[in-house]
């Protein structure tokens, strides 16, 4: 009898160890699975509805924007001049200001104090500290951008879309910005026909001449296929991700549609970032990370649109890896249109882009 008891013993301890971890496994099972249903609710969250919004005219056009200054080559000067303080960048079409003259040499000292010499110091220091105070004021004129920017009314843009995705394609898209007193949304729809259509969706609110932006939502439809969704929760200290994926918020950040309207914006305030060779940097929140894309604003071109040819601000984006899951654009503001984006051409590799062009005037609603 004890032998029956002593063998049986492992046999029973072996299914206690079986049992416990058949448990574990469920356990571990259950709780993947709620983790992954938690990520899919934070991710794949229903559209936010989209604000209704009755346009009434459509915008004028604005006259073109002076020819970029030619800047003559300059002499050396002949004693080094006083740097302007960082802040303070000189817009592209500021006049060049004259060299300022040596400081007279002690033997030349007397002839300095001739009839009228007086005047002219007096008239010389009279110049330099209203100078001075131009570039005081100057310095404070993007925090007083800031306080009174004027964000424009509900605008809708409609563009032509042509392209290639295996093989050439055709189709529409526009862009609409709605703003609600201090509330925004951005949306922008895509559309190849029947076959495939995306649309993006940005919203938030405005602080002085920034967006701040709280859900960016993507929904992506593609014939006889479930359609596609995406959300990035933008709170007020931290991101949740595409992924599902948290990461800290940095002041700033914006997402895949409101960049557009926020450098639009930028433009408006800060028209010395539209000089050729510069570089527009913004912090993007993707689908399933945060980084800093660096613009070069290769300058002002010429845009042919079916509105005809306007003058507008190249922006091209650098170091983009090609055949990657993110998509880049370059993109043409135009000032005769509030700094407007124009055209996109917006890429994933060299064989898959889109191509918008504007089609007509801008549409704008009564408030």
């Amino acid at each position: 009898m004890v032998g029956k008891l002593t063998s049986a013993l492992p046999r029973r301890r072996a299914a206690l160890t079986m049992l416990i971890a058949v448990v574990i496994g469920l356990h571990l099972f259950v709780t993947q699975r709620i983790s992954q249903r938690m990520a899919e609710f934070a991710t794949q969250q229903p559209m936010p509805p989209r604000i209704a919004v009755s346009y009434v005219r459509e915008m004028e056009l604005a006259p073109p924007p002076p020819a970029p200054p030619v800047v003559a080559p300059r002499v050396a000067p002949r004693r080094r001049s006083v740097p302007l303080p960082a802040a303070v960048a000189p817009a592209a079409s500021a006049p060049v200001a004259p060299e300022a003259e040596p400081a007279p040499r002690p033997e030349a000292q007397a002839a300095s104090e001739a009839p009228g010499a007086s005047e002219s110091a007096a008239a010389a220091a009279a110049a330099a500290a209203a100078e001075q105070a131009s570039v005081e004021q100057s310095a404070a004129v993007p925090a007083a951008d800031a306080q009174a920017f004027d964000w424009p009314t509900s605008t809708r843009l409609t563009y032509e879309l042509t392209g290639r995705y295996r093989g050439e394609i055709n189709g529409d898209a526009q862009v609409e910005w709605v703003r609600v007193g201090t509330h925004y949304q951005v949306n922008i729809d895509i559309s190849l026909g029947p076959l495939i259509s995306r649309r993006m969706t940005s919203e938030g609110e405005l602080v002085g001449d920034r967006l701040l932006p709280s859900r960016y939502d993507e929904v992506t439809r593609i014939l006889f296929r479930e359609p596609r969704r995406m959300t990035i929760l933008l709170g007020p200290d931290e991101i949740v991700l595409g992924t599902g994926e948290r990461r800290e918020r940095d002041a700033g950040v914006q997402d895949a549609a409101s960049q557009f309207i926020q450098l639009a914006a930028m433009f408006t305030t800060h028209p010395d970032l539209l000089q050729a060779g510069g570089t527009v940097e913004v912090l993007l929140a993707l689908r399933n990370r945060v980084g800093t894309w660096v613009y070069d604003m290769l300058g002002q071109e010429e845009t042919w649109t079916r509105l005809g040819t306007l003058a507008t601000y190249h922006l091209k984006p650098r170091g983009v890896v090609s055949g990657g899951n993110e998509l880049s654009a370059e993109i043409w503001f135009a000032p005769q249109l509030r700094y407007l984006p124009v055209r996109l051409l917006i890429r994933q590799d060299a064989d898959t882009f889109v191509d918008l062009v504007i089609s007509r005037r801008p549409e704008i609603a009564a408030q």
